[in-house]
């Protein structure tokens, strides 16, 4: 949105508030971001207001936005060479279920969040309406700071979640789905919405509390590219140029999609370290070997006999899966065992 500065800073004059947040900052000395920036502010004139709408606004545009490309790949046959799950593309029906599931979530869980991140913030010292931004350099730094953190604490916190009463009462919800799609990153049980997400914005507080010298510019590149691993991780597919393929740590939907078909194993979001650290990862790692030893084992067959080989592999795991969920919610025994053909 563009903004006519001169214009807007007169208008805003008869507004105590928003005159008194821009008194002593040199317009003309900002870059052509930091003054729609203040533009926003002036032209809201309420900072609370400003921030919170800003918030929402980017969260839904950006999660939104990035899972029509998904939305539109399911839709194409010629992708589905690259989906994890081949045999599973997401329904019409289902997606818009999700959909709805989802914008309740963000109206009644994320947007009071968010608009009550604003008090919170500023009593830590958070800059928000305040310009000029801090460096790249700086912001930089900051943001692998929230990645490491998110993923650590996504890590334990996911694991709680897969406990009895929580999993039964709460996370068994995301998990509706065994084949993910981009649209279910953030289908969860506002419980879970609110568990998981304080590790999104514990980082950046933490930060700023402790440290200092953070701007929401910073938590909103961050939130982008935190929603942008979500709806990817969830997208189903693993393409040659996935970034998991060109940063070896790095998770991506080759990772989360197997949590979601087989249940257990890998906990974490953006990186595979904490996973492989605390052996959370083992069966994960034992299905990547079957399969590699099934491809190899069928590299002389039809595509047809692969693709049925590999359609039983995926049923097995599956199948171990809904046995350990089983498991978790007390619905069997422990000592009953499952067969898979």
């Amino acid at each position: 949105m563009s903004f006519h500065l001169n214009a807007t800073v007169a208008a805003a004059a008869a507004h105590h508030t928003a005159e008194q947040l821009y008194a002593n900052v040199d317009i003309t000395q900002l870059n052509w971001l930091e003054q729609q920036w203040v533009a926003w502010y002036l032209w809201i004139g309420n900072p609370t207001i400003a921030t919170g709408l800003m918030s929402f606004i980017l969260h839904e545009v950006v999660y939104f936005g990035r899972c029509v490309p998904w939305i539109i790949v399911d839709a194409i046959p010629y992708f589905q060479r690259w989906k994890l799950q081949p045999d599973k593309i997401p329904t019409p029906e289902e997606q818009w279920e999700c959909t709805k599931g989802v914008l309740f979530s963000h109206f009644t869980i994320e947007l009071p969040a968010i608009w009550f991140f604003h008090p919170t913030a500023e009593a830590v010292g958070l800059a928000m309406h305040q310009v000029p931004f801090p460096s790249w350099k700086t912001m930089l730094i900051q943001v692998a700071f929230f990645f490491v953190f998110e993923d650590f604490f996504h890590f334990w916190a996911h694991q709680a979640l897969h406990t009895g009463v929580l999993y039964k009462h709460i996370h068994k919800l995301h998990h509706k789905y065994s084949a993910p799609f981009g649209l279910a990153a953030e289908y969860a049980h506002p419980a879970e919405t609110f568990i998981l997400g304080t590790g999104t914005l514990a980082g950046p507080l933490l930060w700023c509390f402790f440290a200092g010298n953070v701007h929401i510019i910073t938590v909103y590149i961050w939130i982008t590219l935190r929603l942008f691993q979500a709806i990817d991780a969830h997208s189903g597919y693993d393409f040659p140029w996935s970034l998991r393929n060109i940063i070896p740590f790095w998770s991506g939907a080759e990772h989360h999609d197997f949590h979601h078909m087989s249940f257990t194993n890998n906990y974490s979001t953006s990186f595979r370290w904490c996973d492989y650290i605390f052996g959370t990862d083992k069966k994960y790692r034992e299905y990547r070997q079957r399969l590699a030893a099934s491809k190899a084992a069928m590299k002389n067959k039809s595509k047809a006999e692969q693709d049925a080989a590999e359609r039983k592999l995926l049923e097995e795991v599956e199948a171990e899966g809904h046995h350990a969920e089983a498991l978790v919610e007390g619905s069997i025994s422990s000592t009953k065992t499952v067969k898979v053909q």
